[in-house]
């Protein structure tokens, strides 16, 4: 009984302090839907964790929100590693090195540096650490806040635009604006894109080494993987970079690449012809060949910003992800929309507010046995000391 009753008041007492550890819940769509987002396209970066600070410690905030995702999901169909974080507008370039220590290479939006990038069209990324305050442009996509006029100027202007969505307030459903989503299916001047590939795609433009040459009228062409190039930008993913040759009265006959439109919006390798202008996207690595109606003087011109000669980008950061499936069901339907996925795990008292009274049940049960045992060792003890009197008096012995 002693054992018992030590085992109630252990269980009463250490039952809360253990649950107080556990602060945060996981999101168990990662591992479903999640992997069918990452095949589409999307991208999943960090928000933060719920038992840590970032003006606190950016560091140790990055670096388990980055464990998180890593034991789950990759970060991307083009790379493992997550490179896109958000960050409070408080913290210091200090502090943002911290962030950047732990492999985040963008973090936004409007974090409140000196160094900025896409905050307007004209505010082209220079440096790495321009990407440590990435721009908001375009608005929201939440119905009522969302100007469908603003966002048409902003990709008009061109450069980067970086939208804003979430898609729950506490245990409010925030609904889209449809009239955004229509207005974004009829563009084809449009990238749709995430952080980290607009990142990884720009990082080509400070360092890159490619081999080509035409023998027999076959035009190769190969982007190599250079030590060189990936220590100038080791978290950057290799995604497909759009390149430009010049091919003065000669068309393309057939390639080992797949032929892409002009209304292609979406990271892929592939090619297409405009005049004398060939648009040639491909991977780091992956030796390309054009076999041409005839030998030619060509000649590389270089990349173009967006992928397939697109005037502009779109991004859409789906800030504070922490049910995914109710962030993004809405979308299943809009194929060619890609979103960066700010992750973070549901903090215990978003999920489980019940959860305080867990510990008081606990010490209720527990007391409430205890005092069942000592009442029924109370019992017991009287009943013994009637036994014994009884035997003692001898009255019934013959």
């Amino acid at each position: 009984m002693r054992l018992v009753v030590l085992a109630m008041l252990l269980s009463a007492t250490f039952a809360p302090m253990v649950l107080a550890e556990v602060k945060w819940e996981e999101d168990g769509w990662l591992a479903t839907i999640g992997l069918e987002h990452l095949q589409d396209g999307d991208e999943f970066g960090c928000y933060g964790m719920p038992n840590l600070a970032w003006q606190a410690d950016p560091g140790a905030v990055a670096l388990e929100c980055r464990d998180y995702i890593e034991a789950r999901i990759d970060a991307s169909q083009w790379g493992r590693n997550p490179i896109s974080t958000y960050t409070p507008n408080n913290l210091t370039a200090y502090q943002h090195t911290l962030i950047s220590n732990q492999g985040f290479s963008i973090h936004g939006d409007n974090t409140g540096q000196s160094a900025t990038a896409w905050h307007t069209a004209e505010n082209i990324p220079i440096d790495e650490y321009d990407w440590f305050d990435l721009g908001r442009r375009g608005g929201s996509l939440e119905k009522g806040i969302s100007d469908v006029d603003e966002l048409s100027a902003e990709l008009d202007e061109g450069g980067l635009v970086n939208m804003y969505w979430i898609g729950r307030i506490n245990d409010a459903t925030v609904r889209h604006d449809s009239g955004v989503i229509d207005m974004l299916s009829q563009r084809n001047d449009v990238w749709f894109t995430t952080w980290g590939e607009a990142y990884s795609y720009w990082t080509v433009e400070r360092c890159h080494q490619f081999d080509h040459n035409i023998t027999n009228s076959t035009l190769t062409f190969e982007h190599i993987d250079t030590i060189a190039c990936a220590s100038a930008a080791p978290n950057a993913w290799n995604v497909p970079i759009t390149w430009i040759a010049e091919l003065p009265n000669a068309t393309v006959i057939n390639s080992n690449l797949v032929e892409l439109s002009v209304d292609e919006s979406n990271s892929k390798e592939g090619w297409r012809q405009e005049g004398d202008l060939l648009y040639f996207t491909v991977l780091k690595g992956h030796p390309v060949h054009f076999n041409l109606s005839s030998d030619v003087d060509y000649d590389i011109l270089g990349r173009t910003q967006f992928f397939n000669n697109k005037s502009s980008a779109l991004t859409i950061a789906g800030h504070s992800t922490t049910d995914l499936f109710l962030w993004s069901k809405r979308f299943d339907d809009n194929s060619e929309l890609r979103f960066t996925w700010l992750i973070s795990p549901r903090g215990l008292d978003e999920g489980l507010a019940w959860l305080p009274y867990v510990g008081l049940g606990v010490l209720l049960v527990s007391v409430s046995g205890i005092w069942l045992l000592l009442k029924k060792d109370a019992i017991d003890q009287s009943k013994a000391e009637a036994l014994m009197h009884t035997s003692s008096g001898g009255g019934d012995d013959e």
